[in-house]
């Protein structure tokens, strides 16, 4: 259903995304837009930002979330959960709640190409873009992973493809959208406080797919356990599944590795990519994610050589197992966007023939470890356990079959952990930053504790210069 021509808006958190929709709003106020209301949440406080957009004509409620008045549509931050007291406080007074991914779609619906999963979903997001890009298509990533939707809506180029990073907190507040094309990489367990159950955090992911029909693609990961156990919500009637693996799957749809090259098959028809060994994102993962990409990019239209010169030139981007350099002959890798187990796994299998130095700690989001630590303890050769994690990692990781033989030491802060992991690394080691944890017993987010690590190895280099 199209938004009304006219109508009020309630927007629920001043955080980047609310002021996002706010912004777009403010533009429209008398013309598409009646009236604009910004509740912030209990905790929330006027800002620089808010008194300006308070002279703007927007009206704003601090400190509660308790709603007064009616409103035509509301759109609500993904930070606050569909659950929430809050969220109902909203949806009560609201003839329509819906997030700001679905609200941008419904103004401008055309060419949306959508990616989501637990793990890979900014990878596959820049990749896809570029390889749009790189063979001459107007193509915009959105989302986690840039501006919002809502703030490339009105700037649109004709025929532009919005290839947007949603999360399933985005994807929860959805209706009505309807990419053409959309990915659901993997499915772990993940954001269990705003979802409350794993099957409710599934399901979202999944709903991605809710609209789509025989006109369109669904590119499918058939090697992730989480997905199968939904296979039933994924492999419906109408439904038009790219099924993506190493192997080949089979099928009219599927993207896989033959002798060593990504191959891509569509209707029938199979594109050959480049070898997985040019590739420069490391491990299994990284192939998935390419081949992801490579999918959607050609199901968007993109050409086979654009394509093949967009994954030949994609360099690993910061944050996810980035290369940020080497000292006294030991490799230091930033993987600090890992904040949960199993992208830590999928870290940890791109060094198989090397001694890794693993660093793990942050801020515990209480993730069952046993089954973890003992991939964990088969894979690294030591183990730096820090923050205020480190005590509950390094007792789960002592008892993991297999922790006898490795390494296991504790360290209070990062800058401490790159000092003793440097004590337990060997000429040809690889010191691996990838913590299955937050970042904010130390840090702002992942970002910063990345930058950090980054920064001190570039000290440490500098003074071996």
């Amino acid at each position: 259903m199209p938004l009304p021509q006219r109508f009020s808006l309630l927007v629920l958190g001043q955080g980047s995304t609310g002021l996002e929709v706010v912004s777009w709003a403010v533009d429209h106020l008398g013309d598409r837009v009646t009236s604009v209301t910004v509740y912030g949440g209990a905790q929330s406080a006027p800002t620089e930002r808010t008194r300006e957009l308070e002279g703007a004509g927007v009206r704003f409620a601090y400190g509660t979330e308790d709603i007064e008045g009616a409103y035509d549509i509301c759109v609500a931050s993904p930070g606050i959960s569909e659950f929430s007291e809050f969220f109902r406080n909203a949806s009560a007074a609201c003839g329509e709640i819906m997030g700001e991914p679905e609200f941008a779609w419904r103004l401008s619906p055309e060419r949306w190409c959508a990616i989501t999963g637990t793990n890979g979903k900014t990878t596959v997001t820049s990749l896809t873009n570029e390889l749009l890009r790189a063979s001459g298509l107007a193509s915009v990533a959105v989302g986690n992973i840039g501006n919002a939707a809502i703030h490339e809506v009105d700037r649109r180029a004709e025929g532009e493809w919005f290839v947007a990073e949603l999360s399933s907190y985005q994807i929860a507040t959805t209706a009505e959208l309807h990419p053409r094309v959309a990915i659901l990489l993997n499915i772990t367990p993940d954001h269990l406080a705003w979802h409350r159950t794993h099957e409710n955090y599934a399901l979202a992911k999944i709903d991605l797919f809710r609209n789509m029909d025989e006109s369109d693609l669904a590119i499918v990961n058939v090697e992730d356990e989480g997905i199968a156990a939904f296979a039933d919500r994924v492999y419906v009637p109408g439904r038009r599944v790219l099924k993506l693996g190493l192997a080949d799957a089979g099928g009219a749809h599927a993207a896989f590795v033959r002798d060593g090259h990504l191959v891509v098959r569509i209707d029938g028809r199979e594109t050959a990519l480049v070898r997985a060994d040019e590739l420069k994102i490391a491990g299994d993962h990284n192939v998935l994610n390419a081949l992801a990409a490579a999918a959607a990019a050609l199901a968007c239209g993109a050409s086979p050589e654009g394509v093949r010169a967009g994954l030949a030139a994609f360099a690993p981007l910061p944050h996810r197992v980035e290369p940020v350099g080497e000292v006294e002959g030991v490799r230091y890798i930033n993987d600090s966007k890992a904040t949960n187990t199993d992208a830590v796994e999928k870290a940890l299998s791109a060094f198989p023939d090397t001694r890794v130095i693993l660093l793990l700690g942050g801020s515990d989001k209480g993730t069952p470890l046993a089954d973890f630590m003992e991939v964990v303890a088969a894979r690294a050769a030591a183990v730096v356990c820090f923050g205020a994690a480190r005590e509950r990692f390094r007792s789960a990781l002592s008892e993991a079959s297999g922790a006898a033989e490795i390494d296991i030491a504790e360290a209070d802060d990062l800058r401490d952990a790159v000092d003793v992991a440097r004590s337990l690394a060997q000429r040809g080691d690889v010191v691996l930053l990838s913590p299955a944890c937050a970042s904010f017993d130390e840090f702002s987010g992942f970002e910063e504790r990345g930058d950090a690590f980054r920064a001190y190895v570039a000290e440490l280099s500098a003074q071996e210069a």
